[in-house]
């Protein structure tokens, strides 16, 4: 699907990858039986840095994923890479899940389940090493990873912050 995205202040027209991690069934019992409705949470990327997800709820299945998919597009983030990994190992926390992400050689691919796995193949993310402590639910592991991933930092940026004159390789 071509969505445009400001970038810089010029709007460019970008492919995104949509990837739907889970579907919810929530049911309220009334007078007549039971009302189901259904929520959703899309992982939404450009495989080139760009990367968001959002949590749609409706009484269809196919509205709730259109819903998730408009919230994620709207919270798009861009995620520092180095080459085709991540700079440094980061550990992101959301609630009671914890996730631990670790840069990895060339040709690793993406070892990482679940939720995480859907983020980080729709980020670009080629060679990462993933593991998901603590808590299951998918929503918190999905906002665990967006916070490992908003936690990156490359080279240049870390030496700046800290005043220190970048080495040149």
């Amino acid at each position: 699907m071509n969505v445009e995205a400001i970038v810089d202040g010029s709007v460019e027209t970008a492919e995104f990858e949509e990837r739907v991690v889970f579907v919810n069934r929530c049911s309220k019992v009334v007078k007549g039986g039971r009302r189901f409705s259904f929520s959703a949470v899309v992982v939404v990327g450009n495989r080139a840095g760009l990367v968001g997800y959002g949590f749609g709820k409706a009484n269809e299945v196919p509205d709730a994923i259109r819903k998730g998919s408009e919230m994620a597009r709207r919270g798009l983030m861009s995620i520092t890479m180095k080459e085709r990994t991540i700079p440094h190992d980061v550990i992101g926390v959301h609630g009671g899940a914890r996730v631990l992400l670790r840069s990895a050689s060339p040709g690793t691919g993406v070892i990482a389940g679940g939720a995480m796995r859907a983020v980080l193949d729709v980020s670009g993310v080629r060679d990462v090493l993933g593991k998901s402590l603590g808590s299951k639910n998918k929503l918190n592991v999905v906002k665990a990873t967006f916070d490992a991933l908003e936690q990156l930092r490359s080279e240049e940026e870390i030496s700046r912050v800290r005043g220190i004159a970048h080495a040149q390789s």
